[in-house]
């Protein structure tokens, strides 16, 4: 599969779909869906997916009993099915009545999970970023492709009316030829601390938590959410919340993967355990004369407030996009029009049925997500090596640099090894 062009990826994306669509006989049958990971992303999604016509959410996962306690109960106070609690995943792809595998899990979850739930017949809806390393990256495509499923990244902004709409117009040429892209996140997050070895919190499955990643001793800084900054199970911010504004800046930009990427930045606001940098500045170099930059800025809430924003700068003007708007403006910076952005994850959700029902192709297709996440991995490498990597057009593979490309995969705890 590494041998694979991307643009193969794509050119297959298509066709693949339409065969794994045809397990839908038609538009009313019911959907059934078991979500993995009961965090606030998980919960959040299992109440959209239970809300959507004739779907029903059959099971909730998480190795932290309470978690999916919690989320069984909010379904019922939704007034849906009260949901099977599992604290496996692999009891959800047992079912044969399950259609499709939401995983809501750590980082480190998300590739193997989905490899296992395509293996295992199931459709899948990977959050972002979907997968831990680029070759995980490239099985989650290859297992989509042998088993014809329908995967689809949660990166909702892709199924965004008003987004499409302003990239549309980018490849129309309204702002002339786009050459240059930029995007930024800015957080004001605190310190994580020093954390304190000691036991997992009562009842939580610790081995099945770290799952495939190798085992590290618990520390009271790990969880539930500090787990991002740590790279043996997260991906920084860079891979948080970056992989939003990287897909929109590949998008509009009409790129796939770099020639070049290069890092700078570091963990300069607090001195705690924290891996992975709160400051950080990617760049991306594409073939064609094509730029794009990522700034991440996780403790540094900037001027306005406002944590998301993509820029593309053409030979007649600029185009902003962020979450409340998309806005033109000509040559000397004057407003040509301004038009409001909606979203969520409806829209995402609703497109994603749609295509597991055979009605529509999905909107952010593995092999997308896929590419637009490998550029997050790009740029993580770039900052763990300290260097400018050169990397192979068509598939992204970095070029002359054995040393970067370990870092292309990683170690696996026994057993858990993701296999095609």
């Amino acid at each position: 599969m590494p041998d694979l062009p991307r643009r193969t990826f794509f050119a297959t994306a298509a066709a693949t779909t339409a065969l794994a669509s045809t397990t839908r006989a038609a538009a009313n049958d019911k959907i059934v869906v078991g979500v993995m990971g009961m965090g606030g992303r998980g919960t959040g999604l299992s109440r959209t997916f239970a809300a959507q016509p004739n779907v029903h959410v059959a099971y909730v996962c998480d190795p932290d009993p309470k978690r999916a306690g919690a989320a069984a109960e909010g379904l019922e106070k939704a007034n849906k099915p009260k949901p099977t609690i599992v604290e496996d995943f692999r009891r959800i792809l047992d079912d044969k009545s399950v259609d499709v595998l939401v995983c809501a899990a750590p980082n480190h979850w998300h590739a193997p999970a989905g490899i296992l739930g395509c293996t295992a017949g199931k459709h899948c809806y990977i959050e972002k970023p979907c997968s831990h390393t680029p070759r995980e990256g490239e099985m989650l495509v290859a297992a989509a492709r042998k088993h014809n499923r329908v995967v689809q990244m949660g990166n909702q902004r892709r199924s965004w009316p008003k987004v499409q709409e302003a990239i549309q117009k980018l490849h129309e040429g309204v702002i002339g030829r786009v050459y240059f892209a930029q995007a930024w996140y800015m957080a004001d997050r605190g310190t994580i601390g020093e954390g304190k070895p000691g036991e997992p919190p009562a009842g939580l499955n610790y081995e099945l938590w770290q799952g495939p990643s190798p085992r590290k001793e618990f520390r009271s800084n790990y969880l539930h959410y500090n787990w991002h900054w740590f790279w043996n199970w997260g991906n920084g911010e860079l891979g948080n919340n970056g992989i939003h504004t990287i897909d929109l800046l590949r998008w509009g930009l009409g790129a796939e993967c770099p020639i070049k990427v290069t890092s700078a930045g570091g963990r300069y606001r607090f001195k705690d355990d924290q891996q992975t940098p709160d400051t950080h500045i990617v760049s991306y170099d594409f073939p064609d004369g094509k730029t794009a930059t990522w700034e991440g800025f996780s403790c540094n809430r900037g001027p306005g407030g406002k944590a998301f924003d993509c820029l593309f700068h053409g030979e007649n003007g600029t185009l902003v996009l962020g979450d409340g708007a998309y806005t033109i403006f000509d040559p000397k910076g004057k407003e040509v029009s301004k038009e409001p952005v909606k979203g969520g994850d409806v829209v995402h959700i609703e497109n994603f049925l749609s295509a597991v029902r055979g009605q529509a192709k999905p909107n952010s297709e593995i092999a997308l997500g896929a590419t637009s996440t490998l550029l997050c991995h790009l740029g993580n490498i770039a900052h763990r090596t300290g260097r400018t990597l050169h990397c192979d057009p068509k598939t992204g593979a970095i070029q002359n640099d054995p040393d970067a490309m370990k870092l292309w995969t990683k170690e696996y705890a026994a057993g858990f090894e993701p296999k095609v």
